[in-house]
This record gives C-alpha cells, sequence and structure tokens, in this order.
C-alpha cells in the first residue's frame, strides 16, 4: 500500500492547484506506518532545497494530550520550516498562500549553539538558547477538510503553513516557561488561551524531544535554527480578513492579519 512518491504528488498537486487532496492513509500510505510518512516528508523538502529554499528550523506538533489522544497517538511530531515560510511581525498574508489556515500561539526557541546529542536534556536546550521569542504558526492543511491521522500530518509537513516571529527576544532565564500564560485574540476579543504547560508539561521538554529525535536521525539541530515548541492553547481556524495578536506573559506579544 506504501507509495511515496504518490503521496508527494498528490500533496504537491494539492499545494500548486490549491486543491485539498483526500486523506494519504488507506490509499498512499497505510494507517499507522509514520516512517513512511516522514519519508514523504523528506522527499517534499529536497524538493524544496533544489528549488532554492533553505530550511531555517523545525517546528513541533502534537504536543497537546488532547491532540495526541484525538489522533491516537502518545508522541509529538515535527515539521521543517523554510525561510519563504517567514513573515514578518504584522505583516499582511495573502490567503492565496494557505488553503485551510489555522493559527496558534507558540515559544519559538532560537538557538545560539548545537543540540548534537541522542539523549538530551533540559539542561542542554537551556545551555544551547540564545533567546526566545514569541510566535503564531499559521498551521495548514493539503489534507481535505482537515481529515488528518499522524501519517497524513507527518507527511504534510506537519501540517506547517507560515509562521510569524515577535521582536521582543527574551532570555530563558527571565521567563517562566511552564507558566506564562497566553492569550490568542480577534478583534480584542479572546479566541485562545493556555500556558507553557499546555506544551508537553514545558517547552522546554518538546525542544529536547525534538532534538533528541533529529540528532538520531543524523540531522541535528545547530546554531540560528529556529524552533517552533508547539501550541500554549487551542488552534483556531482564520477569519478572512480578520487580525489576530498572541500575547505571552514575559513575552510582548505577536501580530498577524490576513487580507
Amino acid at each position: 500500500m506504501t507509495d511515496i512518491q504518490g503521496a508527494v504528488r498528490a500533496l504537491t498537486r494539492a499545494r500548486e492547484a490549491r486543491e485539498p487532496c483526500p486523506p494519504l492513509r488507506g490509499s498512499l500510505l497505510s494507517s499507522g506506518d509514520i516512517e513512511s510518512a516522514y519519508e514523504v516528508q523528506r522527499a517534499q523538502v529536497r524538493d524544496w532545497l533544489a528549488a532554492g529554499h533553505r530550511t531555517v528550523g523545525a517546528k513541533i506538533g502534537l504536543t497537546s494530550p488532547a491532540v495526541q489522544q484525538a489522533l491516537g497517538v502518545f508522541q509529538p511530531d515535527f515539521g521543517v520550516l523554510l525561510d519563504s515560510m517567514a513573515v514578518p511581525d504584522g505583516a499582511e498574508v495573502d490567503p492565496a498562500r494557505l488553503l485551510q489556515p489555522k493559527v496558534e500561539a507558540e515559544v519559538a526557541f532560537v538557538l545560539g549553539g548545537d543540540l548534537p546529542y541522542e539523549r538530551v536534556t533540559s539542561a542542554d536546550v537551556i545551555r544551547a538558547t540564545d533567546h526566545l521569542l514569541p510566535a503564531i504558526e499559521i498551521v495548514d492543511s493539503r489534507v481535505a477538510d482537515w481529515d488528518i491521522s499522524i501519517v497524513d500530518t507527518v507527511a504534510d509537513n506537519a501540517s506547517s503553513g507560515l509562521f510569524v516571529l515577535g521582536t521582543t527576544p527574551r532570555r530563558l532565564r527571565d521567563v517562566d516557561l511552564r507558566l506564562c500564560g497566553m492569550v490568542l485574540e480577534h478583534a480584542g476579543e479572546p479566541v485562545s488561551v493556555g500556558a507553557g504547560a499546555a506544551c508537553l508539561g514545558n517547552p522546554l521538554h518538546a525542544v529536547a524531544w525534538l532534538a533528541g529525535t533529529l540528532a538520531s536521525a543524523g540531522d541535528p539541530l545547530r546554531a540560528g535554527d529556529v524552533v517552533l515548541s508547539g501550541a500554549l492553547g487551542p488552534m483556531v481556524a482564520v477569519t478572512p480578513g480578520a487580525a489576530y495578536e498572541a500575547r505571552i506573559s514575559g513575552f510582548g506579544s505577536v501580530r498577524t492579519c490576513f487580507a
């Protein structure tokens, strides 16, 4: 049942034609075959790099126990961040770049050192982190109606879309990552609330997991990488023409809007 290239073609067509494709599981990929899903992801990344893009970091998904339970998994997943995915703080997003966008607020880690270890501790992450930024991830799915399993989302680069980084860097020692509160607002009204503890108990734990996972695969996190550590609250479907602002206690805020 596994058809790596068929899955790559389906996702590429969906992205280029702006028409979501049916779920990959059960047709092009076997349900539960996460390794094949990552091979689909890697094949797309190779295509993007060949087209002139560059990687700037990684994102972590499925950090919420509730979301993991909904998908029937007990582990996070990850995707690759490209330079073309970055949106300046407060800039307007062209909806033509996306299919089914949703937004969520996160803490972004910007690394000042490499993390080449297969067993990564929180102390390793603390030592390697240069600074933190508030972030909005604009997630997207090339799979119709967000009808995804972990296989579908992993193959689709962990449902990556775009990301917005704030411009108020903070040192890790100056914030409480576990207790930092988050509110995501639309038109001044809260549409999502949460805290650092919603992200695997602490965003540090999520980054440590990612660093060890990538090092084990021979592609470790490096100095300069941006890591989106996972949602602090529920993601919210984008309303056309809407503006969103995420405020994270101790971090300041970050904004984006949609044409």
